[in-house]
């Protein structure tokens, strides 16, 4: 009885791959939140912009401190909507380095195969 070929039982792999991939991204969309329209203890206004950019700066630290403490959260979910969630992009960007780090890295390798040839 000869061997299975690689493609027997590689297509069924990629399918369930395929099939769990999209299940936990579809786990991950985001749903309405009920508690966005109620104002925080001492808050009336909800936060902005600023606050955003704020919160996203600070994220990796109140992340660590959110794991030992209910009471820290990282996302202000009293905002104003998408001028917040723009403004804690922004800051998680600047807090983890973005795109600014990625495009210096390239050219830093492409600069030393240069210098290896």
């Amino acid at each position: 009885m000869p061997a299975p070929s690689r493609a027997t039982w590689f297509r069924p792999l990629v399918g369930v791959a395929v099939v769990a991939g999209l299940l936990l991204l579809s786990a991950c969309a985001p749903g309405l939140n009920d508690v966005a329209t109620t104002a925080s203890p001492g808050s009336s206004d909800p936060a902005g912009f600023w606050f955003g950019l704020w919160h996203g700066l600070i994220s990796p630290i109140t992340f660590i401190i959110s794991l030992f403490t209910e009471t820290v959260g990282i996302y202000e979910v009293h905002n104003n909507g998408g001028w917040y969630d723009f403004g804690f992009m922004i800051g998680v960007s600047m807090a983890f380095g973005g795109a600014a780090r990625s495009g210096h890295a390239g050219q830093k390798r492409a600069t030393s195969r240069r210098r290896s040839r």
